[in-house]
């Protein structure tokens, strides 16, 4: 079950995964909290786009903060990325801390 604080965790991780990786070419989905568009590259206005990452809130906080990595998410098929640009693992973690 979904909770304030994770909603509030992952949007606030997918907002600065927004700033460090502007554009629109891969969709970053994390349902049922939230959905953007990053990476730099061809512009996504309309229908499935052409890269898509999707993964489960837990996961994504796990990826965002450093708890696991890109590639381990990925490895585990906690994380399903196609498309080109779907490494995000430069932009990762994205937590400071």
């Amino acid at each position: 079950m979904a909770t304030a604080d994770t909603k509030a965790l992952v949007k606030h991780y997918l907002a600065v995964l927004e700033e460090r990786a502007p554009g629109r070419s891969v969709e970053v989905r994390v349902p049922p909290y939230a959905a953007v568009q990053v990476v730099p590259g061809v512009r996504h206005t309309r229908g499935t786009p052409p890269a898509v990452i999707e993964t489960d809130g837990e996961t994504w906080l796990a990826v965002a903060t450093g708890r696991t990595t890109w590639a381990e998410a990925l490895a585990s098929g906690a994380v399903l990325a196609s498309g080109e640009r779907t490494d995000l693992s430069a932009y990762l973690p994205l937590s400071t801390d």
